[in-house]
């Protein structure tokens, strides 16, 4: 029986005595791509830094390859990608190779400098992504979904077990949406554990392997197939408000109506 990455247990949360978070449990396979989804204001991104140690677990367990997780155990190699997209404005002084990089300072020890070594994984890294020809752009000059990019390659160069990223698509136009979600689907193809924070229900239906669908409440957790055979009276009813489907070949939008 394989052991998850990570399993919530029982996992409440309160911010201000308001209880935002009621008897989570979630298991993540190592290979899994994961879409935790919900209406704004469900708790998601609560959840996340929850699981990244920024927020402190106030009620329930967190197991980490099996173990108790425990301040401190050294957590598994975990990658972080937050709501970046369009943050570098005009005047910021860094090419795309000097972002990626920094990516791996953590490995670095006190004033170590980069060597050739590091500047290859830079372009191991780019060439994975697609974006191995704007290694010397600046940054503050690409689209939001390059930056986007940009900033999953500093996350990957690390050699993480687990990457997750919150809201990764805010800002991004439409093309540049799909783009992003194409570079995800590569990414779970090579085995990459991918846990993914978004409002949007639709988008993830043909990229990510299970859904977990939140709303203060876990309402929903399985596969992509069983989260898709939900008809939209079910998903309004987790949502709040009414939902409808508008589905393209590739990609499917979630509407208010």
């Amino acid at each position: 029986m394989t052991t998850p990455v990570f399993e919530l247990k029982n996992i409440d949360y309160y911010f201000d005595r308001k209880q935002v978070l009621e008897n989570i449990n979630i298991k993540i396979n190592r290979g899994e791509f994961l879409a935790i989804v919900g209406p704004n204001g469900a708790g998601k991104s609560t959840l996340l830094k929850i699981m990244l140690g920024l927020l402190p677990l106030q009620k329930g367990e967190i197991l980490i390859d099996g173990k108790a997780y425990k301040k401190s155990q050294q957590a598994p190699q975990v990658s972080y990608v937050s709501q970046k997209a369009r943050s570098f404005n005009s005047g910021f002084p860094a090419s795309v190779k000097e972002v990626v990089l920094s990516g791996l300072t953590k490995k670095k020890r006190l004033l170590q400098w980069f060597n050739k070594k590091d500047v290859a994984q830079v372009h191991n890294v780019l060439e994975r992504l697609n974006i191995e020809h704007l290694i010397n752009k600046n940054i503050a000059e690409l689209s939001g979904g390059q930056q986007q990019r940009v900033l999953i390659a500093r996350a990957l160069i690390s050699e993480p077990s687990v990457l997750i990223l919150d809201e990764p698509t805010n800002g991004i136009d439409a093309k540049h949406v799909n783009e992003f979600y194409q570079t995800l689907e590569r990414l779970k193809h090579e085995g990459v554990t991918i846990i993914l924070v978004t409002h949007d229900i639709g988008v993830v239906a043909d990229t990510a392997t299970e859904v977990a669908c939140l709303n203060k409440h876990l309402h929903f957790h399985g596969t992509t197939e069983d989260f898709k055979s939900l008809d939209e009276v079910e998903i309004s009813k987790i949502y709040g408000h009414p939902v409808r489907f508008v589905d393209h070949q590739h990609d499917r939008e979630c509407c208010s109506s």
